[in-house]
């Protein structure tokens, strides 16, 4: 990637009470943060208000920054089955977000993303926020992990990532439909034994 050729990644830490977002510019060598913030609901709200929430914010975040990569943490598979699935209602609408914008999208383990920011993948959220603010150079700490961890996540896709830009920004022909990618790359199709 070039001096002058940046990409913007949003970050997003899936909660169905809170969920964090976190907008970042690569360029060349250097981060820097664009916004972060939560989405917060209402204990006592009803799930499909709450999810429509989360995708109506995010669709918000990305109409503002039309960010050219998405980053969001997995699933934490520790918890029980009912956070499990209220975890993956939120991850669900927030990968659709993004993929109504038709941006590539990527997922990182909890663990993937302390390890790159914080160095170990045990790190504490503490940990985690001390080594965010010192990378992104943040005056003040996020009132919340969940944009902390956000913006953890976005910086841990840049590092995977080296801070290239997406296919479609390197030259490379961008497929806008699944058929479409099919009719180019028919080699890649399993075929039935």
């Amino acid at each position: 990637m070039s001096k002058n050729t940046s990409i913007i990644i949003l970050g997003v830490d899936p909660g169905t009470l809170i969920t964090g977002f976190g907008v970042i510019e690569a360029r060349g060598g250097t981060v820097r943060v664009l916004e972060y913030d939560v989405v917060r609901n209402q204990s006592d709200q009803s799930m499909p208000i709450r999810l429509k929430a989360i995708y109506t914010a995010l669709c918000k975040v990305i109409d503002r920054f039309h960010p050219d990569e998405f980053a969001i943490e997995t699933a934490f598979y520790g918890k029980n089955a009912q956070s499990a699935m209220k975890l993956g209602h939120a991850r669900g609408v927030s990968i659709l977000a993004a993929v109504n914008y038709e941006i590539p999208t990527s997922e990182y383990s909890p663990r993937e993303v302390k390890r790159s920011v914080a160095g170990t993948g045990a790190a504490s959220k503490d940990q985690v926020s001390y080594m965010v603010q010192s990378i992104l150079k943040l005056k003040t700490p996020p009132r919340f992990y969940d944009a902390t961890d956000a913006l953890a996540v976005a910086l841990c896709h840049s590092f995977q990532t080296g801070g290239r830009l997406p296919r479609t920004s390197r030259g490379k022909k961008s497929h806008r439909s699944w058929s479409e990618y099919v009719q180019a790359h028919p080699e890649k199709l399993a075929r039935p034994r």
